[in-house]
């Protein structure tokens, strides 16, 4: 595997909405998953590739194949959250990823996110299309 440190890290801002948060009225701790995914298709789509597109034409899709999060502060309802990306090591068919939320300057949640490239009809493991490799290179 290949180590890749990108300088600064994608970023993706989102409002928390009623339907994240729980009944104590801080964001449920699952839906940081769903803020982290949001943040990786924009970075996917800001390097100039969509998953849809992806999917239909190459028959390719990203799965998560492991996650390891760690909770520091909550997020409430009507917070703006910025989910940034970076990537930490790619191989040949996935990818390790350093991923954080934060409001402002504060640290909410961050993980490690690993993403894995599958064919999307047999969820085989397949190589990522190296335009997408090289893109995410030192």
């Amino acid at each position: 595997m290949t180590s890749s440190h990108q300088e600064t890290p994608f970023s993706h801002g989102l409002r928390v909405y009623w339907e994240d948060t729980d009944a104590g009225g801080v964001v449920f701790y699952a839906n940081y998953l769903k803020f982290f995914e949001r943040a990786r298709t924009e970075w996917l789509r800001s390097l100039g590739f969509e998953q849809e597109r992806l999917r239909a034409e190459q028959q390719l899709m990203f799965v998560v194949s492991a996650t390891n999060l760690k909770y520091l502060s909550p997020a409430r309802l009507d917070d703006w959250l910025d989910v940034s990306v970076q990537v930490t090591e790619r191989g040949r068919a996935s990818m390790s990823l350093f991923q954080q939320a934060r409001r402002g300057k504060q640290l909410l949640c961050e993980g490690e996110i690993r993403i894995g490239c599958v064919h999307s009809q047999s969820f085989k493991p397949s190589r990522i299309p190296q335009p997408i490799l090289d893109k995410v290179s030192p």
